[in-house]
């Protein structure tokens, strides 16, 4: 193991995040108790120009207004993007007026470091205006060809501050890399294998090595459960803790993949078990069920029991 090690920061549940536009109040309450363990406000691409600064108002009181904490729920909001002019205002009345009931401001389209360092300096210059104790935190989308061409800097240097996740936005990912697909988050026919296989990937590995959490992003058919269980399947087993619902309706689907199932967690302590009684006869290594088990398949199925106790403590 090298000497370099980059620790998770902070550790949240984060199987599922759902989005509901800040346009849209009457849905809050109905998010507020949907099960889910993340949602973000969206004052960004859910919500019309001309709609944006009512929107935030909206926001602002839903989030004092709703009592996120009490059903369990992580609050974050999507803000505009550095390149608009609602961002600032977004950043400052936020944390002005909210500030002490969020949890994460979600970037927007982060195409370099530099992006998360500005939101992160308003964000420290706020705090200290406001005297709050919380410590809002900052998760960014990787959803350009600039993002994912520089995903690794934005992880290594966001890690040492305050980023915590890393997202995956197919849809405008596709729209800057001109792919050919109208489909937000399914497979194309056309391609033979998974489309968005290598760009997940790069973003979990960037992720992982920097202790981020890496997160996918939405799938745009809500009437397709099967799909959208598909590739929430695949965003698992490259390594992501969670995906988003742009429907109430995928919560429920997102939580059952990324919930381990009982068989896998009962697997999991046995390995350790088995491993735990050959290292008291001074083996490093052992046999279960026919196969071979070692130290490797300790770190993994520790995964696996601490996720578990995570969700099961959130409760």
């Amino acid at each position: 193991m090298s000497h370099t090690l980059y620790a998770a920061s902070v550790q949240r549940v984060q199987r599922c995040e759902l989005a509901v536009p800040g346009s849209n109040p009457g849905m809050f309450e109905k998010a507020l108790k949907s099960g889910v363990d993340f949602i973000f406000l969206d004052l960004e691409d859910a919500v019309a120009p001309d709609d944006k600064i009512q929107a935030r108002k909206n926001v602002i009181e839903a989030i004092n207004d709703l009592d996120w904490q009490g059903h369990g729920v992580t609050l974050s909001v999507r803000i505009n993007g550095l390149d608009t002019q609602f961002m600032v205002r977004d950043v400052v009345d936020l944390i002005e007026q909210a500030g002490r009931k969020l949890d994460t401001i979600l970037i927007p389209k982060v195409g370099v470091y530099s992006d998360v360092y500005m939101v992160e300096a308003m964000l420290s210059q706020l705090e200290m205006q406001q005297g709050l104790k919380n410590r809002i935190g900052i998760e960014a989308l990787i959803e350009t060809a600039l993002g994912m061409a520089n995903v690794e800097d934005i992880a290594r240097n966001g890690a040492s501050g305050r980023l915590e996740a890393l997202h995956f936005g197919v849809a405008d990912y596709a729209a800057s890399n001109r792919a050919r697909t109208t489909n937000i988050g399914g497979l194309n026919p056309d391609y033979p294998g998974d489309q968005w296989h290598a760009a997940i990937s790069r973003m979990t590995v960037a992720c992982r090595a920097y202790g981020l959490r890496p997160i996918d992003g939405p799938f745009g058919d809500i009437k397709d459960p099967d799909g959208y269980k598909l590739a929430a399947r695949r965003a698992a087993a490259l390594g992501c803790e969670g995906k988003w619902a742009i429907h109430p309706s995928q919560v429920a689907l997102a939580n059952e993949v990324f919930t381990p199932p009982p068989a896998e967690i009962e697997k999991a302590q046995r390995i350790l078990a088995a491993l735990k009684e050959a290292a008291a006869q001074g083996k490093g290594a052992a046999a279960l069920d026919g196969r071979l088990i070692d130290a490797a398949s300790e770190r993994m199925a520790n995964n696996v029991v601490r996720t578990a106790e995570a969700i099961a403590a959130r409760g």
